[in-house]
């Protein structure tokens, strides 16, 4: 689109140019933006009966956010979800009032629109007894030496699960007790993690039967489809995760309903905050750029708000308060004169 008036006449450059080259976003961050600049797409031709070819940044107001927030309500968005979607479309108007001044104005109106209140609910994490179950799902077979190495290693290391698939064997090292894995982080931010001794005999075990003859440059886990090997796909770990905690589940119902991914580095993260670790610590090894995005995971145990609630020492049978027969402090504590 050669109109630069037209509101999508940036969007490729946005994408493909500005995101992952100048400002370093992830694939994962491009791809969220791409989905939510298609669905205000798809709102402007379904809900406003309007062609992208003629919807130029001008008619991008506030009403039209405002209708874009009620039509993925409609949908079904959760007010989070709704937050991202419209932090896309805000994102890219301040890009482009950065290559047009006239678009400016517009930018700065969406950019006050508050954003949807959110129910900060308590998301589940993996108790002892759960992990257990799904870590003992997999069956003693090659596939499942495979699956447990990738749950096991998840857990562990409280890597994303974009940076376990990215693992090279050159990323390994797995010599003597000390094991420890380079990963490549969002931002191409790479830090080293150190694994258990007991993670590292079962990567020792999957690459001597997956890689008999390892080459640094092959993924750690990889699928052959139509005889050509690449890295495996996040569905394909999602799959098999959903396959063993349904399994897990028939025998501990401490299984959560919906496991995933993400709920391996949380349940870690958190488990190292309550056996003492500190959270500078932890954060170091989440990969956390902000100590603040740390404290998500930071959740103590009842135990351990028990305890502290009982160390407060209670007050003495005979202890009185200080003001009475004070008519002067008793009549300030009621806001009086």
């Amino acid at each position: 689109m050669k109109n630069s008036s037209l509101f999508f006449s940036m969007t490729w450059d946005f994408l493909n140019e500005y995101l992952p080259r100048q400002v370093s976003r992830s694939p994962a961050t491009i791809a969220s933006y791409r989905d939510s600049l298609s669905l205000f797409r798809r709102y402007l031709t379904d809900a406003q009966h309007t062609s992208i070819a003629k919807f130029k940044f001008s008619d991008c107001g506030r009403d039209c956010i405002f209708g874009f927030r009620d039509y993925l309500e409609q949908n079904g968005c959760k007010p989070s979800t709704i937050n991202v979607r419209v932090t896309a479309v805000r994102a890219y108007l301040l890009y482009a009032a950065d290559k047009d001044v006239a678009i400016q104005s517009i930018a700065l109106a969406v950019a006050e629109i508050p954003k949807r209140k959110t129910i900060q609910e308590e998301k589940p994490l993996l108790s002892v007894e759960a992990l257990t179950a799904i870590l003992a799902a997999p069956p003693k077979t090659k596939m499942g030496l495979r699956d447990r190495t990738i749950l096991v290693t998840l857990y562990d290391s409280a890597m994303r699960l974009d940076e376990l698939l990215s693992i090279k064997l050159g990323d390994m090292d797995l010599a003597g007790k000390e094991s420890c894995v380079l990963l490549h982080g969002k931002g191409n931010k790479e830090r080293r993690v150190a694994l258990t001794e007991k993670t590292g005999r079962q990567l020792r075990e999957y690459l001597r039967v997956f890689h008999p003859a390892p080459i640094r440059n092959a993924y750690l886990f990889h699928t052959t489809i139509k005889g050509k090997t690449d890295r495996m796909s996040h569905g394909n770990v999602q799959r098999l995760i959903k396959q063993y905690a349904d399994i897990a589940r028939r025998t501990c119902p401490d299984v959560p309903a919906s496991v995933h991914p993400h709920m391996f580095r949380r349940t870690r993260a958190t488990d190292l905050y309550r056996d003492g670790v500190a959270l500078e610590l932890v954060s170091v090894i989440l990969g956390h750029a902000q100590l603040e995005t740390t404290k998500i995971y930071a959740i103590p145990s009842l135990e351990q708000m028990r305890a502290a609630a009982e160390s407060v020492p209670t007050p003495a049978a005979d202890e009185k308060p200080l003001w009475v027969g004070n008519e002067d402090e008793m009549a300030r504590r009621c806001g009086l004169r």
